[in-house]
């Protein structure tokens, strides 16, 4: 997941806004059959500027890759090096394959409600709407509103796991050690308290535009950091990495799926990114390649993170990284990249939760009342970094709950509901088992992944 901004606008269109655009109303069922397969979708959007298959790629994997990925080999630590590795591949597949049951289900219904584009929280509010399940539709609206809570919950919780990363580099910079721990003078939940007042300076900007430039340079480090993972990690490995655990623990398995999944989940974006393409019926190559370059970052950084520098790998990965000046260098420039990401990333759901609670304010107070609630979103969000530090545990759980949900469980039901009544729910009703055997994955990630990473981070807290 973005995590340099997952849900981040491809472009500030109505066509690409995940939040805003179409408000709140009911859809209704306006074409079937050939009438809805043949509605052109693309020529009722608006005009404006269309992406190619070679720029959308870029966008996913703009999209997909940031904090996450840093954190990545310290998973591959707790489970196993070569298991991890098999599951890196395994867990790309699935979730590029859901991102792609998205992007299909939205084209299938727009002939359907005669609607040109959607975000996901439209798309999930639809499939209801208009699904042959009579008994579900009085709950369309309850489904978008699970949608909209889950993001909020993944992104908001993302600001959390960045507030940790960056108090722990500035904390290994200030004592000059490799060792990071929670204690000391200044101690790390004192340096993440201190990052309360530049972190509401910075999401006092309310404009996206402001700060979309600074994600080209955010993906531009993760690329020199991964090259220097690599770079470091044969310089000083010293083991086989034949040599190294295959598997190790279930509680390692389920936080390397959490971690693992919240490293490339780019769900969040992949209607924006459809929405903006010249040609939308080829999302399918453009999941292919720019999902195929993630997998390929997030394995490279956990396997050669983990390989190199072995059972003492701390996360964000430059922790790693010698005490030298370009190193250092590097670590300054991550801290700053993923102080950006946190604006980037709370400006999304932040947008979110505003366009409902704005509601109870007249509109003459918008602009102190906005600037009253992002302060306080980050005060709390502050308070839950300060009283759980462990950076690892956090994102593992994060992945479990939000993206377990978002990225199978959600994707799967809507296709399941647009699907219902076609052929291939025949004889052996292939598409409903399908339907169940993502969901099931996704509940046993959930429930399994949620526990076991809740557990270990309490336990690590407390």
């Amino acid at each position: 997941m973005d995590e340099t901004s997952s849900y981040e606008p491809v472009q500030a269109s109505p066509a690409t806004h995940p939040v805003r655009h179409r408000g709140h109303h009911k859809y209704e069922l306006k074409a079937r059959g050939e009438a809805a397969k043949n509605y052109d979708f693309l020529s009722a959007r608006p005009p404006g500027k269309r992406t190619t298959v070679v720029e959308s790629i870029g966008h996913l994997v703009k999209s997909c890759l940031g904090g996450g990925v840093v954190a990545i080999h310290e998973s591959y630590k707790q489970c196993g090096l070569w298991t991890s590795v098999v599951l890196t591949v395994v867990l790309g597949l699935l979730v590029s394959y859901c991102m792609l049951i998205l992007a299909k289900s939205a084209q299938k219904i727009y002939g359907r409600v005669q609607v040109p584009f959607m975000s996901y929280p439209d798309l999930a509010e639809a499939s209801l709407a208009i699904g042959p399940f009579e008994s579900l539709k009085k709950y369309s609206k309850c489904f978008r509103y699970a949608v909209d809570l889950t993001i909020c919950l993944d992104l908001f919780g993302s600001c959390c796991v960045y507030q940790i990363m960056i108090a722990r580099t500035i904390k290994q910079l200030l004592e000059g050690t490799d060792e990071v721990t929670t204690g000391g003078n200044p101690s790390l939940r004192a340096l993440i308290a201190a990052l309360l007042v530049p972190c509401i300076l910075l999401c006092m900007i309310t404009t996206l535009k402001y700060l979309a430039p600074f994600s080209i340079a955010a993906d531009i480090i993760i690329l020199i950091v991964a090259g220097a993972t690599v770079y470091y990690a044969v310089k000083h490995q010293t083991l086989s990495p034949f040599e190294y655990p295959v598997f190790k623990t279930v509680p390692g398995l389920f936080e390397f799926m959490g971690v693992c999944v919240f490293s490339m989940e780019g769900v969040g974006v992949t209607l924006a990114i459809e929405n903006s393409m010249e040609e939308p019926k080829k999302i399918a190559l453009v999941l292919a390649g720019g999902m195929s370059i993630v997998v390929g970052i997030v394995m490279c950084v956990g396997f050669f993170g983990y390989w190199g520098f072995g059972e003492k790998s701390k996360s964000p990965v430059t922790l790693n990284f010698p005490l030298e000046p370009f190193p250092i260098a590097l670590k300054v420039c991550m801290a700053l990249m993923i102080y950006v990401t946190f604006a980037l990333n709370f400006w999304v759901p932040f947008d979110l939760v505003w366009h409902y609670i704005k509601r109870r304010y007249e509109a003459s107070k918008y602009w102190l009342w906005e600037r009253v609630w992002r302060a306080g979103v980050v005060l709390i969000i502050t308070i839950i970094a300060v009283i759980f530090p462990a950076v690892t545990k956090f994102i593992g759980l994060i992945g479990s709950f939000c993206l377990s949900n978002m990225g199978f469980i959600y994707p799967a039901f809507i296709e399941l509901c647009l699907d219902w009544e076609d052929p291939g729910l025949g004889t052996f009703r292939w598409r409903l088992w399908r339907c169940v055997i993502l969901c099931a994955f996704g509940v046993v990630l959930c429930v399994l992944g949620t526990y076991i990473n809740a557990r270990e981070l309490i336990k690590e807290v407390f």
